[in-house]
């Protein structure tokens, strides 16, 4: 069986649950020792604000790619029997799960050790998008995670050799069709 047969990605339909016990099911197998598990779920109060529900979209074509990916970089860092992982859409209400994980592996560490990469991955670089509703408005929000792995990416880009910025580059990747202004220091 090939690395990506060993795994289950679904991005889950706006009304359909995560079936904790599926994904659990399907990682099980005799040579696994360890299945260890990750299930992001809605909690009530942020920021000492009320939380009713959080709503979550995706680019899913591009989502189930990301997720294939990170699938397969964790596979060459860990000893893994199988990966399932399960992301809802829609609106998912305070005590509901949105986002699982199961890794299943012959010791924990490496069962454990993916399953925290799997998450902390799935947050910073798939395109799954948050708004949190609150009894008195709601905001997209952007994950940490997501932020942190920008300015990671940022400072790489940085440390490589600079080359001179040239005036077509100020202009961005829209051209002519959007207008800039500059300060004039």
């Amino acid at each position: 069986m090939s690395a990506e047969e060993n795994n289950l990605i679904e991005i889950l339909e706006v009304g359909h649950k995560v079936d904790v016990v599926k994904y659990i099911d399907y990682v099980s197998a005799p040579q696994a020792g360890a299945i260890a598990t990750f299930s992001g779920t809605t909690r009530d109060m942020f920021e000492g604000k009320t939380v009713l529900e959080l709503w979550y979209e995706a680019y899913v074509p591009m989502a189930t790619r990301c997720l294939s990916s990170i699938c397969t970089t964790a596979r060459s860092t860990w000893d893994i029997h199988k990966i399932a992982v399960a992301h809802r859409l829609g609106p998912v209400p305070v005590g509901e799960t949105s986002v699982f994980i199961a890794v299943s592996s012959v010791h924990r560490a490496d069962g454990l050790d993916a399953c925290k990469f799997l998450i902390d991955e799935l947050k910073a670089t798939v395109p799954i998008w948050k708004k949190e509703v609150y009894t008195n408005g709601e905001i997209w929000k952007e994950n940490s995670e997501f932020m942190e792995k920008r300015l990671e990416l940022a400072e790489r880009r940085d440390s490589l050799v600079k080359k001179p910025v040239t005036e077509e580059h100020k202009r961005g990747c829209c051209g002519s069709k959007v207008r800039v202004e500059e300060d004039e220091a």
